[in-house]
């Protein structure tokens, strides 16, 4: 091997070691960011954590901010593989929408305790405006973005009403998800999944849904914990 093809290789291993420390740490940063939310992430918080130097830590990123941003970015990518992608597989129309529905709750539920940073984020950055903020409202609108498009394909398929307004149904998915983190992380409240279930049915009848079979069965769902 020639000393230019070793430099090039020496590089490439050092550059794949640099992307996988990187990703350790955006994965340390956002189990800290569900803990004490996004404006509590600090270098020296990560740092301590992902038992590095600051020094270390700040040469992946550059600043807190970015920092931040990284997390988001990481979130959405997270959010994104157990939410929407498995939905692909799913019939389209009322079968992928009832599918999706479930996986969001099932998101939901599951950070009850730890929190849903696209929530908590909203709550921190609401009146901040920057770009973690651009990034957070990014994210979140992509994703209803994919809601919408998942409600427009059951109409088109004749699942729901030809006349039903898409944007409002997403306006009142999005709600019912929003309760169900305020009622069961807030107001600890044991009935919090299955009204938000019940409220999803009568959202598809409401919408002229052709299917009255609920797929999504409480019973499956995790009863969020009574203990802080």
């Amino acid at each position: 091997m020639t000393a230019s093809r070793r430099t090039v290789a020496t590089e490439s291993r050092a550059h794949q070691k640099g992307q996988q420390t990187k990703a350790a740490i955006v994965d340390a940063a956002l189990g800290l960011a569900t803990q004490i939310g996004l404006e509590g992430l600090s270098i020296g918080a990560l740092a301590e954590v992902a038992r590095m130097s600051k020094s270390g830590v700040f040469a992946h990123f550059g600043s807190r901010e970015e920092l931040q941003i990284s997390v988001v970015r990481e979130y959405h990518i997270r959010f994104e593989a157990e939410v929407f992608l498995p939905i692909l597989q799913v019939e389209r129309g009322l079968p992928r929408l009832r599918q999706l529905f479930a996986n969001w709750t099932k998101r939901t539920s599951a950070e009850i305790d730890s929190g849903c940073l696209y929530i908590s984020g909203a709550a921190e950055f609401d009146d901040r405006p920057g770009p973690v903020r651009d990034a957070l409202a990014s994210s979140v609108k992509t994703w209803l973005a994919a809601v919408h498009r998942t409600v427009v394909q059951a109409r088109e398929e004749g699942h729901l009403a030809a006349d039903m307004d898409a944007e409002q149904m997403v306006f009142e998915l999005h709600g019912l998800i929003l309760a169900l983190q305020y009622e069961a992380r807030f107001l600890r409240s044991s009935k919090s999944l299955a009204r938000t279930l019940k409220g999803f049915e009568n959202i598809l009848l409401r919408y002229g849904a052709t299917d009255a079979e609920p797929v999504i069965k409480t019973s499956a769902k995790r009863t969020p914990s009574t203990k802080k």
